[in-house]
């Protein structure tokens, strides 16, 4: 669960990433919608998640849309999931007492977040959601004034769903 839903504001928050950047909501969602996941390196619906997220990144992530991964691991670990998993956005770390993930009212990983410019949620999915993950490519390919491009590929047997 979480206690922020589409509709709702969405809490701001800066964190530290991986590569010792600092990250801003508030100054992401001045260039456009923000894609925020936030993620736990032992969950194995995470790791079936993520590499989808990095597909919506490498076709939409551009000046007017940012994507964040939101760690609640260490910096080291994170950085070796990242690696293995191949995820080139960027990543944040929420590892100290997780107080975004609290902030948020998270209970389960992977929680996706699409918010608009805004700040409102447009988007909250918990676990994996094909149906979602194709909302937030529609969703993100409206704010650029593109069609959206498919998440999934024809040859992949991808679930419907399953729970974080």
């Amino acid at each position: 669960m979480t206690k922020v839903l589409a509709g709702h504001q969405a809490p701001t928050f800066a964190l530290n990433g991986t590569n010792g950047q600092p990250f801003s909501l508030a100054d992401a969602l001045r260039k456009g919608p923000v894609v925020a996941a936030f993620f736990k390196i032992s969950c194995p619906v995470c790791q079936f998640t993520l590499p989808f997220l990095e597909r919506l990144y490498e076709t939409y992530g551009d000046d007017r849309v940012s994507f964040v991964a939101i760690s609640q691991d260490n910096k080291r670990d994170t950085k070796e999931f990242c690696a293995e998993y191949d995820l080139s956005f960027p990543t944040v770390l929420d590892s100290d007492g997780y107080p975004v993930s609290n902030q948020y009212g998270l209970t389960n990983v992977p929680t996706v977040f699409l918010i608009e410019p805004s700040g409102k949620v447009s988007v909250s999915s918990i676990g994996f959601s094909k149906a979602d993950l194709e909302k937030i490519s529609s969703e993100v390919a409206r704010h650029l004034g593109r069609s959206p491009a498919p998440v999934f590929r024809l040859d992949e047997v991808v679930p419907e769903y399953k729970p974080g």
